[in-house]
């Protein structure tokens, strides 16, 4: 596999962080695939496997067609906005919109396309991308989350023959969901390894016990499902809608109630800390992960931490687009996609967090000078809602419509006359995506700052390397700048410093006064 390719190697299995299927990767299975006829056969699509699959698990395409997985919506019912992947624009690659064939790589379908997908259809359904073990299944970008059933030449023109899945081999060997299989494109979301969420790489495959205590391959080995525990394909946890504070107390596995499974407490109950009450205090105020995951991108993949798209389009000496690595061989600029900035080991930003997020919408107004909010965590200290969460805020630079002042979704990737990564004219780009997405465009296009939230989850280290005190209880604390907090050693007033200390100087010479006159009167009245 060429070095281009890399970043897309993971993305063959589903986001669904357990889409197919509750288990942990290592359960054994009470049937054998490879037995079974009606997978003993040669298969030339993906769709002819499902259609296989459907034969035995006949309700199994229908309860993926009710996910946002599959539908790429989710309709927040807080905030009322119609959100998921289909709808949201972020400061990574913008918007799925126009560029389906690429973005649907990391679909649980085959053939999206475009607007025209038939989500109706159950063989259009991918039961491998989740279910696969033989870590041989791919998907390449631009296919439109088909897989590679012949031999073709990827990228076009590079030389590099790509070799075609073999779909009965991979059926015959299906199994429960993964890591691997999830981390496929959870782990890959913005582009490419570990890029979008910092929390979620490639070194979460097979981890050892510092970089995540619960996924470590030698001890707990935790798969995404053991948390977030499916039902009828249902992966619970959602970015839109997240469970910033959970005060229900420890959940039975198999019991679901509604609720979250996914959540810290669901496991570890509200007063975890048995050995040291006063930790338990602080769980009021302050989320698990504050504490429990100090840095993120510790294991060895570095994340964006912001992108610029303005710089884009530049040529190197050779007139091709230019591509800059730094000394560790990460790209660092794209002619496709501007000037990154990466970061590791990176110390989270702090928010108060309700679970309430909401989101900068295609149409939405917004304000020439400032930076734009794509989405925005609310919470307060006082709203008894809300908990002290560890965010990545993602930094950009994106195009805007500066008559109509709102957010575009830009036609970016493919070989055609319109895509930005053919012509990288912009204009051209944002008129064909606007047109598609039915929103209006002026045809001016200008570059806004924005900034993008996402809560840190993943990559709890042990508790001998939680935070500790003074990591908050001191004046550079992390927590500085948090409104609505006062902490020993780290809130401070200047005037009432002095006051305090002022009056503790007059007490002490107020003592000192008082005992040397009565020192004094007692000799004078010895003599």
């Amino acid at each position: 596999m060429s070095k281009l390719q890399q970043p897309y190697s993971w993305a063959i299995a589903l986001v669904i962080a357990a889409i197919l299927g509750p288990g942990t990767a290592g359960a054994t299975s009470t049937a054998d695939h490879s037995r079974f006829k009606e997978l003993q056969r040669t298969f030339n699509s993906g769709p002819e496997v499902t259609q296989a699959c459907l034969s035995c698990h006949t309700e199994a395409a229908k309860q993926v067609m009710r996910t946002k997985h599959w539908t790429w919506e989710f309709l927040n019912p807080a905030t009322h906005q119609k959100l998921g992947k289909k709808h949201v624009i972020n400061n990574f690659c913008i918007s799925v919109e126009t560029n389906q064939p690429f973005c649907t790589t990391c679909h649980i379908g085959y053939g999206y396309k475009d607007n025209s997908f038939d989500f109706t259809k159950q063989e259009n359904v991918d039961c491998l991308v989740c279910h696969d073990t033989t870590g041989n299944y791919r998907k390449q970008p631009g296919m439109a989350g088909n897989v590679v059933t012949r031999e073709m030449e990827f990228p076009p023109g590079s030389g590099n023959i790509v070799k075609p899945v073999d779909l009965a081999k991979v059926a015959q060997k299906v199994g429960k969901t993964s890591r691997d299989t999830c981390g496929g494109c959870h782990f890959n979301g913005g582009g490419g390894n570990g890029v979008k969420h910092g929390d979620m790489d490639s070194s979460l495959s097979a981890p050892d016990e510092a970089l995540d205590v619960h996924m470590d391959a030698t001890g707990n080995d935790f798969g995404c499902g053991t948390c977030h525990a499916t039902s009828s394909h249902d992966v619970p946890g959602s970015r839109f809608a997240p469970t910033a504070k959970d005060t229900k107390g420890p959940l039975m596995r198999g019991k679901h109630e509604g609720r979250n499974p996914a959540t810290c407490v669901a496991c570890h109950d509200n007063a975890p800390h048995k050995k040291i009450a006063r930790l338990n205090s602080h769980a009021r105020k302050i989320a698990c992960q504050t504490c429990h995951i100090p840095t993120f991108a510790r294991g060895g993949v570095p994340t964006k931490m912001s992108w610029d798209w303005s710089t884009g389009g530049k040529m190197g000496p050779d007139g091709k687009p230019l591509i800059k690595k730094d000394e560790n061989g990460h790209v660092i600029y794209d002619a496709k996609k501007g000037d990154f900035v990466l970061g590791e080991n990176v110390v989270p930003e702090y928010k108060w967090f309700n679970g309430k997020v909401n989101y900068t919408l295609l149409g939405d107004k917004i304000k020439a000078g400032g930076i734009v909010p794509i989405n925005s965590f609310e919470g307060s200290p006082d709203d008894g809602k809300s908990l002290i969460w560890p965010v990545k805020v993602m930094r950009g630079k994106q195009p805007y419509d500066p008559v109509n002042m709102t957010l575009v979704k830009p036609h970016t990737a493919g070989n055609d006359d319109t895509a930005y990564w053919k012509n990288f004219g912009w204009e051209k780009a944002i008129a064909s995506g606007m047109e598609s997405a039915g929103a209006p465009f002026s045809g001016k296009v200008d570059f806004i700052e924005t900034e993008m939230t996402w809560p840190i989850t993943h990559m709890v280290a042990p508790k001998a390397d939680a935070l500790a005190c003074a990591d908050c209880h001191q004046a550079a604390s992390r927590l500085k700048g948090v409104p609505g907090i006062y902490m020993p050693r780290h809130s401070a007033n200047e005037w009432l410093n002095t006051a305090g200390w002022g009056l503790a100087g007059l007490a002490l010479l107020g003592v000192i006064g008082h005992g040397g006159l009565r020192l004094y009167l007692w000799r004078k009245g010895k003599k």
